[in-house]
């Protein structure tokens, strides 16, 4: 086999694979958007990305924990937006480990919110707001 032929044959896979992946999510009402790529990311630290959701644009972050405690790759969603300085810069934030969990302080006033369910660990009554995040291929997809 060619180069080239080889190179069309895994370009159609991706093509079917990226319509399998679509209509999973079609069929579960839910709507995945690709939001960058794992070069986009950079590792221990976020990225803030565009996401549209049924209230409307919302600013993601986005974590990238390569490795994390043996489990592989993970990744992390939430709000982009700090509640406490009304600034969008959790993207900005340094990643981090409190009390077993993986968290991110914020850059402004140091609040720490744990990337798994994005609450704030110096005030209870406040949470970030999260989203499922995945890797398919090397796409990083966020369900809105």
């Amino acid at each position: 086999m060619t180069a080239t032929a080889l190179k069309k044959e895994m370009d159609m896979a991706d093509v079917h694979n990226s319509e399998a992946f679509e209509n999973h999510a079609s069929e579960n009402n839910a709507a995945w958007q690709k939001v960058c790529t794992k070069d986009d990311l950079v590792a221990f630290s976020g990225i803030a990305a565009w996401l549209e959701t049924a209230e409307g644009p919302a600013q993601v972050a986005i974590f990238y924990l390569p490795g994390l405690r043996g489990k592989g790759d993970e990744l992390y969603a939430l709000d982009h937006h700090d509640p406490f300085s009304n600034a969008n810069v959790i993207a900005r934030g340094i990643v981090g480990d409190l009390k077993g969990s993986a968290v991110v302080a914020s850059p402004i006033y140091k609040q720490h919110f744990r990337l798994e369910d994005g609450q704030c660990l110096e005030d209870e009554d406040v949470k970030l707001r999260t989203w499922k995040v995945e890797f398919k291929g090397d796409e990083v997809w966020v369900e809105g």
